[in-house]
């Protein structure tokens, strides 16, 4: 069976979304309005376990769009969601009705108060807040794993917590003041007292109930007792009626009842959190116990100090971390019981910070470890270590068994029962034949998650996850009396069990919210309070073989924030979703329906998601298992290369001809720039291949003779001018008309380098042009050819050898061979050489000219990013690095081709040039075109 349910006969329904979407249109145009279904499908999906395909996607820009999509819908009695990152692992923000998108423009924030507070638009990703916040030394109180790919507004309705903030320092408890929009449009911002004012007046009878209903739970001993019992753990099962006796102010209940309400109540517009402070001391430390039982004894004990955060790791968690870094190389030593705590610890003084870490320290010992990494202040090890915590779910999903789906569950214990809790749960697992499932969480609030993977092709799974959900509440929210949700929120696969698990007067009080807010069950319906007691186990989301490239992805979304294209096509999530339905849907029976499916979905998938893809690997340095959607696409290019004869006869010839070619490109270049003597730039700029911002041809390079004397001189280099460097040059509008080669061998001679610079070069390329097209064999012919000059030029390597583009260095790097030739060369890109080998013989006189510095996808992925930074900042005092660009999209020869690419990741850059700013500096010259 495939899931993509779009062949079925239209219903009466249809009539309504029909006419729903060219109302969206005429308000949003026609670009932010999604209809057909194959990109329904894809853009709908989420990190859940569910699978829902939207009629209708739409993208809104602003809050008075929000407000006229919510009357539209309501006019039509029409169902809608919000979605931010889509990286919810609870089913809240997939629907079978319309999604809404926010697009890029919801990214504004304002820092008071000395960094106190912060003031966020929901489409700001987690960490940036916190990069914003950095100077002050403070940061925003959530801290998800997931913080680097999240967005604010799904921090604060899903009221996300992580593995520091615990309950103290979640959405809950910062809030200070939002903007939000109720299900009849109305507008609030609870920090402006004129809004305050008119929404008492408009909205008095809601005020009333909401005061009524926190009246009577105050009155009510044993419901209050409940509900502090409740949010004494980590709790987002239901809504946040803790709010109804925290508060006393009907406008504070209900800014508080929308923390965690995943969009069922409004929209949070924006929203001002109090700041945490960053604290100048912290230490982290991996301390691995026999078992779990005496991890949690161990956490038990630690729960009394001032600790920070405590995680743990079950074996088979561990396991699946095997090979990912050098300092946990003993995982293969250790058997399945082995249980680890990763533990931080923060400090105000120095003193305070040794003798915690003396008294932590202590406790452990307590226990028998037989493993660990003791505290370390290195950043370096504390940051390996906190990736791959926070990478555990998408890693553990990475290891399933191929055709299977993840689950992921999220419950609390109370923690002075947590060693009993977990082995309950252990035993639980093996009694439904989850042998593999694996335990990890933020053991110190007694939170823990797990992972058990099913194949729901196959019934019996399904009914084997019903009978063990069924327990598994039973167990949590009756025997122990914890939290069945816990920071992942209720969504669709915790809202049967939410009357269970709070009673029915508690339940009730939800319900009476829900109506409140939403009388006519408009606002994301079937999640958080929902009749159906079945609903956890329908809809449920296959995840079937399609590529051994993407296979292990979980759609967890980590890796869309780096996309280039995602605001113009598809993210690598999104590809490789529709990827795999295209290969679910090549095994069904081909009828004429499938047939006219695939050839749609085919067609979409060849533009947005194979045409469009930088295939730049970022989303591989993301994602912990390190998926590379850029070589599946690749690898689908190369499919198509191969059917085309004349491509391949073409391709092969360049690359025998690569002096020639090269001068075709030159010849191009200068046909480029008299077309704009004669054409105006308005017409010229229309032509992808024509640009007047595209670079001169570059000039002849003079070489020099080799083989150099010898004795001349210790500070030799072997200079390997890229193919883009030979072939181009400045712009003629460039303040300094020299190409890249004089430039580099101007800086090497002041250095008092001996220049190593062969004509044999104009032959040679690292073979990444080639290897983008999906032309692996042509890409290995050229980088061994490559190879093999630069051992020869650098004497057998004895002398670093320069490479211009920083591109061609690192794809020079990854592809050397595994014989001593290949290890031995000393490959470096322009901001490293100079930073090793020239610094101390230069003298640099800094300038205040205030610049921008771009950094290459591919000096990130080489972790080049600090070091580039740094070397500009000895140059300029006032350096910008722009936000939210990760690649420039111009993807080696993509710019010219396919420019709205470009266009498209560069989007948000002319809004950060900084006055007087004339000038940008890269380390790749068809990045700086760009």
């Amino acid at each position: 069976m495939f899931e993509l349910n779009i062949a079925q006969t239209i219903d009466s329904s249809q009539a309504i979304y029909d006419e729903l979407a060219q109302s969206f249109v005429r308000l949003l145009g026609s670009e932010r309005v999604i209809t057909e279904p194959s990109l329904c499908f894809t853009l709908g999906t989420d990190a859940s376990l569910y699978r829902l395909t939207p009629k209708i996607v739409i993208r809104v820009d602003n809050k008075e769009e929000v407000i006229k999509v919510m009357a539209l819908c309501g006019a039509s009695k029409v169902a809608f969601t919000f979605r931010a990152a889509g990286t919810s692992l609870s089913g809240q923000a997939v629907t079978d009705s319309v999604l809404v998108m926010l697009t890029e423009r919801w990214c504004d924030y304002k820092i008071t108060e000395s960094g106190n507070k912060i003031k966020l638009q929901p489409g700001i990703i987690g960490g940036h807040a916190n990069r914003y916040l950095a100077p002050y030394g403070r940061k925003i109180g959530p801290d998800p794993a997931s913080i680097d790919s999240c967005k604010i507004g799904g921090i604060a309705a899903n009221n996300s917590s992580g593995m520091c903030c615990g309950t103290a320092e979640n959405s809950y408890q910062t809030v200070h003041s939002m903007t939000l929009i109720l299900s009849d449009g109305t507008l609030l911002d609870t920090a402006d007292l004129i809004s305050r004012d008119q929404f008492k007046k408009s909205h008095s009878a809601l005020l009333e109930e909401l005061t009524k209903l926190a009246t009577a739970t105050k009155s009510d001993t044993e419901l209050t007792q409940l509900i502090e019992h409740k949010y004494r753990l980590k709790n987002t099962m239901g809504f946040s009626i803790n709010a109804l006796i925290d508060y006393s102010d009907p406008i504070d209940i209900l800014q508080h009842l929308m923390i965690g309400s995943e969009g069922c109540l409004g929209f949070i517009a924006d929203i001002t959190y109090n700041t945490v402070k960053e604290s100048p001391f912290k230490a982290t430390g991996l301390f691995v116990f026999k078992d779990i039982y005496i991890a949690c004894q161990a956490v038990a004990a630690l729960s009394k100090l001032p600790v920070n955060a405590v995680e743990l790791i079950d074996g088979r968690a561990l396991r699946s971390l095997a090979g990912k870094k050098d300092l946990l190389a003993f995982i293969d030593n250790l058997d399945l019981d082995a249980t680890a705590l990763l533990i931080e610890c923060h400090g105000e003084t120095a003193q305070h910070f040794d003798a915690l870490i003396e008294e932590l320290t202590d406790t452990i010992n307590q226990f028998e470890t037989i493993e660990s990494i003791p505290f370390t202040t290195d950043s370096i090890i504390t940051a390996d270590l906190w990736y791959l915590r926070k990478g555990l779910i998408p890693a553990v999903g990475g290891t399933r068994a191929q055709g299977t789906s993840v689950i992921i569950e999220d419950i609390s214990f109370p923690v002075e029962q947590l060693a009993d809790g977990t082995i309950a749960l252990s035993q639980l697992l093996n009694k439904h034949n989850y042998p593999d499932a694996i335990i990890f969480g933020h053991a110190l609030v007694g939170n823990l998650h797990f992972v058990v993977t099913n194949n729901y092709n196959h019934q019996e799974e399904v009914d084997q996850y019903e009978r063990f959900m069924q327990e598994l509440s039973e167990l949590v929210a009756v025997e122990y009396d914890g939290s069945l949700k816990s920071e992942h929120g209720t969504g669709r696969n915790m809202a049967p069990f939410v009357e269970l698990e709070w009673g029915v007067q508690a339940y009730q009080v939800m319900c009476k919210i829900k109506n409140l807010f939403d009388p006519e069950g408009l606002l994301n319906p079937g999640v958080v309070i929902n009749d159906d007691d079945k609903v956890h186990l329908k809809n449920l989301k296959l995840l079937p073989m399609a590529d051994e490239i993407v296979d292990q992805c979980i759609e967890c979304g980590f890796c869309e924030s780096v996309c280039p294209s995602r605001n113009l096509s598809l993210t690598p999530r999104q590809r490789i979703v529709m990827f795999r339905q295209l290969q679910m849907l090549a095994r069904e029976p081909q009828t004429s329906e499938v047939k006219k499916i695939i050839k749609s979905m085919t067609q979409q998938f060849n533009y947005l998601g194979v045409e469009t893809c930088a295939a730049t690997g970022l989303c591989a340095d993301r994602c912990p298992v390190g998926i590379n959607t850029g070589d599946l696409i690749k690898m689908l290019r190369s499919k198509r290369s191969l059917s085309s004869f004349v491509k391949m006869k073409v391709a092969s010839w360049t690359a025998n001809h690569f002096k020639f070619t090269t001068s075709i490109v030159r010849l191009m270049l200068r046909f480029n720039w008299l077309l704009q003597k004669i054409i105006p730039n308005r017409l010229i700029n229309k032509v992808p291949l024509w640009h007047d911002d595209y670079p001169m041809p570059a000039k002849s390079i003079e070489y020099t003779k080799e083989p150099l004397p010898e004795g001349q001189g210790a500070k030799r280099v072997v200079m390997m001018p890229s193919c883009a460097s030979r072939s181009m040059t400045s712009n003629e509008k460039a303040r300094d008309g020299r190409s890249l080669t004089e430039v580099t061998r101007s800086l090497l001679e002041k250095a008092g380098y001996e220049i190593i610079l062969s004509n044999v070069s104009a032959e040679l390329c690292c073979g990444m042009p080639y290897e983008s097209q999906g032309l692996k064999d042509l890409a290995k012919q050229k980088s061994t050819q490559l190879e093999k000059e630069l051992w020869r030029l650098s004497e057998s390597g004895q002398w670093p050898i320069l490479v211009d583009a920083s591109p061609c260095a690192k794809y020079s790097k990854d592809n050397r061979s595994s014989t001593d030739i290949g290890q031995s060369l000393d490959i470096y890109e322009p901001f490293e050489f100079v930073t090793q080998y020239l610094l101390d013989s230069l003298t640099i006189k800094k300038t205040d000219e205030p610049i921008m510095l771009h950094i290459t996808c591919s000096s990130r992925r080489n972790g080049l990013a600090d070091l580039m930074l740094k070397l500009a900042s000895r140059c300029s005092t006032n350096v910008t690095v722009p936000e939210k660009i990760d690649c420039c999209g111009w993807a080696g020869n993509k710019g010219f081709t396919t420019p709205e690419l470009n266009q498209s990741a560069l989007k948000t850059l002319k809004s950060q040039v900084p006055s007087g700013c004339e000038r940008g500096f890269s380390n790749s010259l068809t990045c700086e075109i760009g």
